[in-house]
């Protein structure tokens, strides 16, 4: 019983139990939460700036270079060279930005770890930056290129561990860090993956393992410290909750009476 309590996490605290500068910001984010949480993401801002300013270069250089060619050409010419350079940045700029977010996202200097923790905690930052990163690339381009490898590379520069012959069909993916895909398994479309849930005030961050030939179903829902084991069924739009363990019985038809 003096563990529970001990355990406990009061969600309405305004101190920290940490010391020195980690104290300092975790007291201010939680007793100024709005103006404090603000502070605490508004270098996500500066990322999102940094990650697509990069991703547009190249892009930017190909139009710069049609306007320079086409400058003499005729007025249609010169619209169509145009639109053309335009429709090829905008796919530049997409698949730059599937190998630039991963290089920022392995620079950062924290990593998202298990954790249980009130939402006003800098145990919790490193999962605000994570998928930040991952939603700039799932909302601007990704679904352009769902299932392809590269859908399967993008997620696995960002730490998902996937296995052989696996597809991916959808974008609806946070936390890929924290997600362990095996062999031969099928993730159908628009089907939802996340490693964390939220409850009473707090976030808790854990493992989803999703094992060898398992099929996850069109737009089911699965949530963090869940496994599925080998050769599962996730039926279409089934929701497997935090803690489930399930087996090939769970998944199997129920014979009639």
């Amino acid at each position: 019983m003096e563990t529970q309590k001990k355990n406990r996490i009061d969600v309405n605290a305004t101190t920290s139990d940490k010391t020195g500068v980690s104290g300092f910001v975790e007291a201010f984010v939680r007793k100024f939460r709005t103006f404090g949480f603000i502070f605490v993401l508004v270098p996500i801002a500066l990322l999102y700036v940094l990650c697509i300013g990069l991703s547009l270069t190249p892009g930017i250089s190909l139009v710069q270079m049609v306007w320079e060619w086409t400058s003499e050409s005729s007025f249609f010419v010169k619209c169509f060279s145009l639109g053309l350079s335009l429709a090829m940045a905008f796919i530049a700029y997409g698949i730059s930005l599937i190998f630039v977010v991963p290089l920022v996202n392995k620079l950062l200097p924290f990593k998202v770890k298990p954790i249980r923790a009130s939402w006003f905690s800098l145990e919790v930052i490193p999962w605000y930056y994570h998928n930040a990163l991952v939603y700039l690339v799932r909302y601007s381009f990704l679904s352009f290129v769902t299932p392809s490898p590269l859908n399967k590379l993008f997620y696995q520069m960002m730490g998902m561990k996937i296995g052989k012959g696996s597809m991916i069909n959808t974008t609806n993916i946070s936390d890929p860090c924290m997600i362990e895909i095996g062999d031969y398994v099928t993730v159908g479309g628009s089907a939802t993956l996340m490693a964390h849930y939220g409850q009473k005030g707090m976030l808790v961050i854990d493992k989803l393992v999703i094992k060898d030939k398992a099929t996850i179903g069109l737009k089911s829902s699965l949530f963090g410290d869940v496994i599925v084991g080998e050769g599962v069924l996730v039926k279409a739009h089934e929701a497997v909750m935090p803690k489930a363990r399930l087996t090939k019985d769970d998944s199997a038809p129920k014979k009639a009476a």
